[in-house]
């Protein structure tokens, strides 16, 4: 049996769509754009959504319009994907890494806290693998020393925080989120910005489309003559009308996607509830995780364990990944901050490992990966 890790869900209403819009003659950003936004905006419960062309650049700007640049710091987590520092680092600020609570897998509140500096700027919260973060402790601590809080929310389309959905703006301004193939929601590549202030969905649209007064689809309308102006320095970090015409099908099916996907980790829980050497992770009451990512944490941590482990996966025709990465043991930021540790996302990083989780997979299907990685976990611990 061969068992991809992933693949998008793509059908044909996503089929009709892209082809509806190559054949109305606009393909870049336009009127598939604008009513992708309005939808997603009214399904995350938010008042204004803005589209980039990924998370990176909706992050990117959204640091940038808080007031991000030389000689200030953003905290976030180390346990991520790079991107979150990077957007951190091409507005000229340090991102100040800050270690998780293991549990979670999110950024640890408390450390939050002992990291704000006069130097500090904004707060920038991870929901990791669709995981919501502490939203409400988070805001609290940004509200008490005058700082942003800001959201990466690139894999927690459809997950809800205390029965709100994630990008509703309940605790903070500016929420971003990402359509890559890895993502359950995917435009083949792709971001959103939610928020509930007008004044930064405009600046946004602005610094989107390289600070172009009056945009393309904008003079496409219009019944006279409109020339341009360049008002401020600005990107090109647009989406275009062949991603959002993807984009919309597949908002209409999410909560749906979501729906498979609890199922399938409900399986995955039920059968490796019992598994000695392997951690399952338990969902708290106050949130719904979208299982954007199915993890597990091995208890051994003998070294490479986990590397092996996955390896005879594959060679059984699962593949798997690693744990989400720890940021500040890359070479690009270790030779421009130093040799730093956080012992509890390096042991997450080290320990998880991500399990084949998308639309189409059968309970027979994850009940197989798990009887596997029981065999090979006695096999390499010689237990069996």
């Amino acid at each position: 049996m061969k068992i991809p890790f992933a693949k998008p869900s793509v059908g044909e209403d996503e089929i009709r769509s892209v082809t509806e819009t190559i054949r109305s003659g606009w393909i870049t950003q336009g009127p598939r754009v604008e009513e992708f936004e309005r939808e997603f905006a009214r399904y995350v419960g938010a008042r204004y959504a803005v589209a980039t062309s990924s998370c990176t650049t909706a992050l990117h700007l959204v640091l940038n319009t808080a007031g991000v640049g030389v000689g200030v710091e953003v905290i976030c987590p180390t346990h991520s994907f790079i991107a979150t520092a990077n957007a951190v680092r091409y507005c000229g600020a340090k991102p100040v890494f800050v270690d998780i609570d293991q549990e979670s897998l999110n950024i640890d509140t408390e450390l939050v806290k002992e990291a704000i500096t006069p130097r500090t700027k904004v707060i920038l919260a991870v929901h990791q693998a669709g995981r919501p973060a502490n939203l409400q402790a988070l805001s609290e601590l940004a509200e008490a020393h005058g700082i942003t809080l800001i959201e990466d929310a690139a894999c927690a389309a459809g997950s809800t925080y205390r029965d709100m959905k994630i990008g509703g703006n309940n605790y903070s301004s500016g929420v971003c989120f990402s359509f890559h193939p890895r993502k359950i929601l995917s435009t083949g590549d792709g971001g959103m910005i939610t928020t509930d202030r007008e004044d930064l969905a405009i600046a946004w649209r602005l610094l989107r489309q390289h600070g172009m007064s009056t945009n393309d689809y904008q003079r496409h309308k219009s019944q006279q003559v409109v020339s341009e102006n360049y008002i401020v320095l600005g990107y090109n970090y647009r989406m275009t009308d062949i991603q959002a015409s993807i984009g919309l099908p597949q908002l209409r099916r999410l909560d749906e996607l979501i729906k498979e996907r609890r199922y399938l980790a409900h399986v995955y829980n039920e059968a490796l509830r019992d598994v000695n050497g392997i951690h399952v992770f338990k969902e708290p009451e106050d949130v719904l995780w979208n299982y954007q990512t199915y993890l597990i944490r091995l208890e051994n941590e003998a070294d490479d364990l986990r590397n092996r482990l996955m390896q005879k996966l594959f060679d059984e025709g699962i593949p798997t990944r690693r744990g989400i990465m720890s940021i500040h043991r890359e070479p690009c930021y270790q030779e421009e901050y130093g040799l730093q540790s956080f012992a509890k996302s390096e042991r997450s990083s080290d320990q998880c490992i991500c399990l084949p989780l998308y639309p189409g997979m059968h309970a027979d299907e994850v009940r197989w990966v798990v009887e596997r990685i029981k065999d090979a976990i006695c096999k390499l611990e010689r237990t069996c």
